[in-house]
């Protein structure tokens, strides 16, 4: 096929609902990734939380966006995707603005009356309702506006929005910060989604539903997670993986509380985030080419292991250099399972159950985050304040992450070559 054949597919083969969801995506993302990157210094500094309570806030907060989808899907299908992708950036909207003004006057009541811990988690509550419905509607429109030939395409481009999203979130929310403070991070997140709504209700049709296709009921939905908790198999993978997760968190998690905490209290950490979104950008395809004849889970417990050691760089040094290796190191070891995570998953789901299967895919991003949230700030404050020696918290982290690693290889030994327990739909 020549060039000019391919060029005419791909300008064909998108409806517009497909560009037009895949550029709020953009946004929603810059929106999201720049609130975590600033959100643990707004907590502890600003805020005057604990490190424990910071990062338990960050933890809820992060299983909540990420178990969400596993939900959202059935109600996008059942309301539509306009109407829900459009309720999806109001409830961003409106709760990234209302967490801006938490250290308001008209808050003061609530501030005075309750812990402040549970103002801030009962307020950050209400972004994370977003995320959990965004997600489905714009991979589903990927899937639904994409023609059948340009389809691998229309998820490519997905995912490097997703990605590019992460890498200039913490850019732009740094600047904000060190320009305007933190507040006016929330604001700007907030900004964009707004207008995310607005392009939402003004542009966006619904796609074409594929003939035939069934809508799933919410309460259809919430059957197949008893269908899904009952394959041991894909349970304990997804278990075992939340391993990376609860380490991988730590970029946003503890990583902040120690670079500001012990550091310097006046590094960028959340402009040298980028560096990790940057590293997944630059190295997924060669990675995903260079293990693309090897068996996954040997290349996922490897990279696992690569984002494991990464964080000993730390040791080395507290510099902004060593920082950003570290980075690197755990976007390398990222981008090296990623590449194969989703495609095992596939794997694992029955024929015929794939669409139910991929959807807990979200699962172990979920788990991992609560489970960081709750030790992440413990463990900075325990090694930073009681033992007095807060780079040792890194070799805690390393742990996790070679236990995962080295249960992944266990699991592919001992429990792969057993067939999962089906069970009807």
């Amino acid at each position: 096929m020549s060039f000019g054949d391919r060029w005419r597919e791909v300008r064909n083969g998108f409806e517009r609902s497909f560009w037009i969801a895949n550029f709020t995506e953009l946004f929603e993302r810059l929106a999201y990734y720049g609130l975590q990157a600033v959100l643990a210094i707004y907590l502890h500094e600003r805020l005057g939380l604990s490190e424990a309570e910071t990062g338990s806030i960050q933890g809820i907060f992060g299983f909540v966006v990420w178990f969400l989808p596993i939900l959202g899907g059935a109600i996008a299908d059942r309301f539509g995707f306009r109407r829900t992708l459009a309720a999806a950036y109001a409830i961003l909207a409106a709760g990234y603005f209302l967490f801006a003004s938490i250290g308001g006057e008209w808050l003061a009541p609530a501030r005075a009356a309750l812990p402040l811990y549970w103002v801030v988690l009962v307020i950050l509550i209400v972004p994370a309702l977003g995320p959990g419905l965004v997600k489905p509607v714009v991979a589903g429109t990927t899937a639904r506006a994409s023609a059948e030939n340009v389809r691998s395409l229309g998820f490519s481009i997905y995912y490097t929005i997703v990605n590019v999203g992460g890498m200039l979130g913490p850019l732009v929310a740094s600047f904000v910060r060190t320009s305007l403070g933190p507040e006016a991070v929330f604001i700007m997140s907030g900004a964009f989604s707004l207008a995310m709504f607005l392009l939402t209700i003004l542009t966006f049709k619904e796609p074409t539903r594929p003939p035939g296709s069934e809508v799933t009921s919410i309460g259809q939905t919430l059957r197949n997670m008893v269908v899904v908790l009952g394959n041991f198999r894909f349970v304990a993978f997804l278990l075992i993986f939340s391993g990376f997760f609860v380490m991988f968190w730590q970029v946003y998690i503890a990583l902040p509380l120690y670079v500001r905490g012990y550091v310097d209290p006046n590094a960028p950490i959340d402009a040298l985030i980028a560096v990790e979104g940057f590293g997944v950008i630059s190295t997924t395809v060669l990675i995903a080419w260079l293990t693309r004849k090897a068996r996954p889970l040997p290349v996922m417990a490897g990279g696992i292991a690569i984002t494991s050691v990464a964080w000993l760089i730390l040791l080395l040094g507290n510099s902004s250099i060593f920082i950003a290796a570290t980075l690197l190191g755990v976007a390398i070891g990222e981008a090296m399972q990623a590449s194969r995570f989703y495609e095992y998953c596939s794997r694992l789901a029955p024929k015929g159950q794939e669409g139910v299967f991929m959807g807990y895919a979200f699962l172990p991003i979920a788990i991992g985050f609560l489970i960081a949230g709750q030790i992440g700030g413990r463990l900075v404050h325990y090694f930073g304040d009681v033992r007095q020696a807060p780079g040792q918290l890194w070799v805690v982290v390393c742990a996790i992450g070679l236990a995962t690693s080295l249960a992944l290889i266990v699991y592919d030994r001992f429990v792969v070559g057993e067939q999962p327990v089906l069970r009807p739909a």
